[in-house]
């Protein structure tokens, strides 16, 4: 009795590691993605170098990825750097669920952005929709500022010189707020090989992305990403200045 309880108090702490097998990503704050070039590649070899680095392996590939944050935007960047077979239908998702609900159907919280190598348009998708074609997902407007690119790239990549696809998005953090922590998600669709590359890692995206509840996690490590932003602390320094100068006078007055 005593081994069959252990047995299955192990298996549930093992689903519950398992559910949860993913490594959350620092973004990192920035100062030099207004200077990103967004032509879909890696333009330069310090283009992309001020922002954190995570590397995912596959069986048969290495995605990088880099993502930073300044001002109003946030950064992503995907080179999927062993996919040698370039092909117009190779395209990169990136997905943010702005409340980390980590819900089991997409809801108006959870975005996802689509690019595709190549393409001249990018697309803005939003939960809440009734249709679990696309998983509940519908495609919207594209925010003010949004900016997604997939291209070839080679001799300057940082990674490898070998033409292969690259994805940027520059997505805005009007639409997606200002979080300490995001639940987060990418996929990386290799037309070449019909295979599929995801963080986390593994996950079925038949009906065009994962549900939110298998996500894993963004998060800002200084808390940088969901503070102030200049415009705003120069106005709340301002207040307080008119309030000391108001205090000072009203102490003179009194005096």
């Amino acid at each position: 009795m005593l081994k069959f309880q252990a047995a299955c108090i192990l298996g549930l702490l093992f689903g519950v590691a398992s559910a949860y097998a993913f490594e959350p990503i620092p973004i990192t704050i920035s100062n030099a993605m207004d200077k990103i070039i967004f032509d879909g590649r890696w333009t330069h070899q310090t283009e992309w170098k001020a922002s954190s680095l995570n590397t995912y392996f596959y069986n048969d590939t290495q995605i990088i990825l880099r993502s930073a944050h300044q001002d109003n935007f946030v950064y992503i960047f995907l080179d999927p750097i062993y996919d040698n077979t370039l092909d117009k239908l190779d395209h990169a998702i990136v997905c943010f669920d702005t409340s980390n609900n980590k819900s089991d159907r997409a809801d108006l919280g959870d975005y996802c952005f689509v690019t595709y190598l190549e393409g001249n348009d990018a697309f803005t998708y939003q939960g809440g929709s009734d249709s679990d074609e696309t998983n509940f997902f519908v495609k919207k407007s594209n925010p003010k500022g949004f900016v997604a690119k997939g291209a070839i790239s080679d001799t300057n990549d940082r990674y490898t010189s070998v033409p292969h696809p690259s994805y940027e998005f520059r997505i805005p953090t009007d639409l997606i707020g200002r979080q300490s922590v995001y639940g987060f998600y990418f996929l990386v669709y290799d037309d070449g090989t019909k295979k599929t590359y995801t963080y986390p890692q593994n996950l079925d995206s038949e009906n065009f992305v994962s549900s939110p509840d298998k996500w894993g996690e963004m998060y800002s490590p200084d808390k940088s990403l969901p503070e102030f932003g200049v415009p705003m602390l120069l106005l709340v320094f301002s207040i307080i200045s008119v309030i000391i100068l108001r205090m000072k006078n009203r102490i003179f007055s009194q005096s």
